[in-house]
């Protein structure tokens, strides 16, 4: 097979963006940035690449994994190019702004990942997101979601519903076992599967699980669904105070996510682990049509690494994802104009696009070429003057 063709071939799961998806996918980045600027978070920019000590700096091995390795030709040192925005943006608060109140902060932009996080994604996503830094309250979880459910229903997504879980609840329960990291890494996996059996013989097995602790585990398999599920938790873990208080604070927060707006519903997962090594308390999915769109929550100790531990929340998500389960956006209304270098066409075209509208120029002998752009009005010439008039398709 001649070697030219197959260079044009992408990677696996990597894919070019072509017109009609990448400017529903443009307009949809633009109106992230809108919302998040009118919520008060400025906007940054970070590398696409760092040195890989810098980028994985308190990451731990899972993003590791994900991220791709280089050489700088220049240092000959080690470089990664990002899987995850967050890192950069804790560095970002840091050490570069290093302010001493409140931070809204937001960014959007290409990462990369060695592997897809779920089967048919993109290696390559179109990161969003938005964090807030130093305040430790419930307002800031509450600001991150409602700043997140907002982007989202005016994307157009349908039937939006918030997934609540809090890291705490597991963490108080093991608080006091001093248990190993690779017992707890097998209680985590044990409880993100609702693995019933393997979840009694790891508590059986181990001695330094007390029995409030073990019967608490237990129960958190079955605690899954509406708000109902936060008054069952608290029969359970009335002992342990830390939970409680996350039980708590999903409830106030839940009482305001469900405020948001119409057939917004809020469920509840107390055994989902998801990110247990990365966030520091409450933690959240969105669901629209479908499909996950969108997770965040409470990750305070991410610039403990940097030296400045600040109270962090946070989301982000995937334009590319997004923009997958909405429906195409309608080709853009355009201006057709005959092609010449006349004065009076120029100046009649140019006045058209200083007022936003798309004027396509027809080159010579591509009249019945169709394009990302529906061309409803034509630019005609009538008795020496440059009008816009209706455009008869059926001319076309």
């Amino acid at each position: 097979m001649p070697a030219w063709s197959s260079s044009w071939q992408l990677p696996d799961q990597i894919a070019d963006v072509l017109p009609s998806e990448a400017r529903h996918i443009e307009e949809l980045r633009r109106l992230f940035l809108d919302t998040a600027r009118r919520y008060g978070y400025e906007l940054v920019m970070p590398p696409l690449l760092e040195h890989l000590e810098s980028l994985l700096t308190g990451t731990g091995e899972a993003l590791d994994l994900q991220t791709f390795k280089l050489v700088d030709q220049l240092s000959g040192r080690t470089l990664g190019l990002r899987a995850d925005t967050t890192p950069q943006v804790a560095r970002i608060d840091a050490h570069l702004l290093n302010r001493s109140g409140v931070a809204r902060l937001c960014y959007c932009g290409p990462v990369l990942h060695t592997r897809v996080e779920r089967p048919h994604a993109t290696r390559e996503p179109l990161q969003f997101g938005a964090e807030i830094y130093g305040h430790a309250g419930l307002e800031a979880d509450l600001e991150v979601q409602l700043l997140a459910l907002e982007g989202l229903s005016v994307a157009g997504v349908e039937s939006l519903s918030v997934d609540m879980a809090d890291v705490r609840v597991v963490s108080s329960l093991l608080a006091d076992a001093c248990i190993s990291t690779v017992t707890l890494s097998q209680l985590h996996a044990a409880l993100a599967a609702k693995d019933a059996s393997e979840l009694s013989y790891l508590v059986a097995s181990e001695p330094r699980i007390s029995r409030a602790s073990a019967e608490g585990l237990k129960a958190l398999l079955q605690l899954y669904g509406d708000e109902k599920v936060l008054v069952e938790a608290e029969k359970y873990l009335h002992a342990f105070p830390s939970a409680i208080s996350a039980l708590q604070g999903m409830r106030w927060l839940a009482s305001h996510v469900a405020n948001f707006g119409v057939g917004v519903k809020v469920g509840f997962d107390l055994a989902d682990l998801r990110g247990y090594a990365y966030y520091s308390g409450t933690r959240f999915a969105i669901y629209g049509q479908g499909a996950e769109l969108a997770r965040g929550g409470r990750y305070d100790e991410v610039g403990a690494i940097f030296g400045r531990r600040r109270p962090a929340a946070g989301f982000s998500l995937d334009l590319k994802e997004l923009v997958s389960v909405l429906a195409p956006r309608p080709l853009r209304a355009a201006v057709c104009a005959p092609w010449g270098v006349e004065a009076s066409l120029r100046q009649a075209i140019a006045e058209l696009r200083a007022r936003g509208e798309t004027v396509v120029c027809v080159l010579p002998g591509h009249e019945h070429e169709v394009n990302e752009f529906d061309c409803d009005r034509e630019l005609t010439e009538v008795a020496g003057q440059w009008i816009v008039q209706p455009l008869c398709k059926t001319h076309l």
